[in-house]
């Protein structure tokens, strides 16, 4: 039996005992975890006694069941895959819940986190580990440093205005807007031509767009995006990184990496897992919209209309969510006039290690260009496998549903899909459908459920330097593409790496789908052979 679950069930028979007993006092949980800090009452208070479960899910009638009880009880469901959901839970409406669940289901679920609060708790950066934040934004700055640790917002914004104006040539500072609260949602632009007015080059600009931050929570995913811009400006030499030389000469890259500020500020400031942004509803003690389910395309809020106290909450018509609405607003405006044309969309968010295509809303219809997007997802996905280990599954994003595999009447086995979670009005349907993007994305950042949202500091740069060496893998497709020279005829292990040797700038990554907090370091070149 594993420590976590060990813990976990000696706690549950401890709280059925006192109940029975009042006189009764347990021995000390099993010391198989390591010290931790001391946890401040506000934690305890706001988390209680929550944990994280995960249920396995085999049949239509359990992933219904599963789905019903979640609603009825409002509990905040984590993430849902092909054959599992996790479920944020109260030990004391546990087996509330599980009345409400088929029999099958009382005795399939496995602890992911037993002491939920204390895992929030740290999460956050200690006072005097976050020297970023302290000191004064300069040129001598070790870049690296800001890495170290999950940054504030009051962090991010000067460090992005330190990026753009320490390297003007090659990227743009600029704003796609102001958030409910208002805040503005920054937005930097990386490539050759961002700040200049030559428009020799005639036609619109081809773009790819990267977006982080819609579910506040996901910190891993703003961490990420803030990493993959900093490669970029950073590894800008013609000279020796003809690569991104090549990419930022026919592509701009326009980064925003955190599209609901005032979600993440609350989430430093009140609650480490808030989910949508913060804006008012019709009941005033359930404020937030989730922005993913918020755009126009196959919007479908009705669905909980008149529920704004769930995390799912789409609001009560399409773009009703601001920070939705100026995304929607800027990237429009850049199409019509002729300024852009989106060549890629990709859309960063946590967890589960996911690949995902069009569409969301639906898994009954299939994209016009499904075998590029599959051919380029698989790439992504093993440019991820060879940089780190880490496997990352390819599917279409309605993955938000459960998958059953159930017999048919011809005896065959036919594949259900059941959903957990409604998926319509995202961003990644939004972008490729009603803005021609044909190569959109989703991808679900580590990690697979050990931590899910809690994600430790010490993946921070392994994550940012997989999704780099994947987004250097669609750069070399997009070329290839677009039939520019030296780049159409690459075979496949020319653009997403070889299966033998990968070269990469970490030293000691974690084991495949080891999620053990080890601390890792950035700046050493190796290679890496596949186990």
């Amino acid at each position: 039996m594993s420590c976590v679950f060990k813990e976990f069930a000696e706690e549950v028979d401890h709280g059925l005992i006192e109940t029975i007993w009042p006189y009764y006092k347990p021995s000390p949980l099993s010391k198989c975890s390591k010290p931790q800090a001391v946890l401040p009452s506000k934690y305890h208070s706001r988390y209680g006694d929550d944990v994280v479960l995960r249920f396995k899910i085999k049949t239509e009638e359990e992933a219904l069941a599963f789905a019903e009880a979640a609603d009825t009880l409002y509990l905040d469901v984590w993430e849902a895959s092909k054959d599992w959901a996790d479920v944020r839970i109260s030990k004391k409406v546990l087996p509330s819940f599980l009345t409400l669940l088929p029999s099958s289901m009382q005795q399939s679920h496995t602890p992911v986190i037993t002491q939920l609060s204390q895992a929030v708790y740290e999460s956050y950066p200690a006072p005097s580990s976050n020297d970023y934040g302290r000191h004064r934004l300069g040129k001598d700055m070790p870049h690296d440093l800001f890495f170290e640790n999950y940054q504030p917002l009051s962090v991010i914004y000067p460090w992005l205005r330190q990026l753009a104006s320490m390297f003007p040539d090659h990227t743009q500072l600029f704003t796609i807007g102001t958030s409910f609260e208002g805040r503005d949602i920054p937005a930097i632009r990386i490539g050759t031509r961002a700040n200049s007015e030559d428009s020799s080059d005639d036609g619109p600009r081809h773009t790819i767009v990267i977006t982080a931050g819609s579910h506040a929570r996901e910190w891993i995913s703003t961490s990420t995006a803030a990493y993959l811009l900093r490669s970029l400006i950073h590894n800008f030499d013609p000279v020796h990184q003809p690569l991104i030389g090549k990419l930022l000469s026919h592509y701009d890259f326009i980064f925003v990496p955190v599209l609901n500020p005032d979600g993440y500020e609350y989430t430093w400031t009140t609650d480490r897992l808030w989910r949508k942004n913060r804006q008012e509803t019709a009941l005033p003690f359930c404020r937030g919209i989730d922005l993913d389910r918020s755009f126009p395309y196959s919007w479908d809020g009705d669905y909980q209309r008149d529920n704004p106290c769930s995390e799912s909450y789409a609001g009560e018509h399409p773009l009703q969510a601001v920070e939705a609405q100026r995304l929607t607003s800027w990237a429009k405006n850049e199409t019509e006039s002729k300024t852009r044309v989106f060549a890629a969309f990709v859309d960063l968010h946590s967890y589960s290690q996911e690949i995902l295509y069009p569409f969301s809303y639906t898994c009954d219809r299939k994209p016009k260009n499904l075998e590029d997007l599959e051919e380029i997802a698989i790439g992504l996905a093993k440019a991820f496998r060879l940089t780190s280990g880490h496997h990352y599954g390819v599917d279409s994003a309605c993955e938000g549903s459960v998958m059953l595999t159930t017999p048919s009447k011809t005896g065959k086995q036919d594949k259900v899909r059941t959903k957990v979670e409604e998926s319509g009005g995202s961003a990644l349907d939004f972008f490729y459908q009603e803005l021609s993007v044909n190569y959109a994305f989703q991808i679900k950042l580590r990690d697979t459920g050990s931590h899910g949202f809690l994600l430790p500091k010490s993946n921070i740069v392994p994550t940012g330097i997989e999704a780099f060496n994947g987004l250097m893998g669609l750069g070399k497709w997009l070329l290839g593409n677009r039939g520019i020279e030296g780049y159409k005829d690459l075979s496949s292990d020319d653009i997403w790496g070889q299966e033998e040797v990968i070269i990469n700038d970490v030293s000691d990554l974690n084991d495949s789908n080891n999620d053990n907090d080890v601390e890792e370091d950035e700046g050493t070149w190796w290679r890496r052979r596949r186990r």
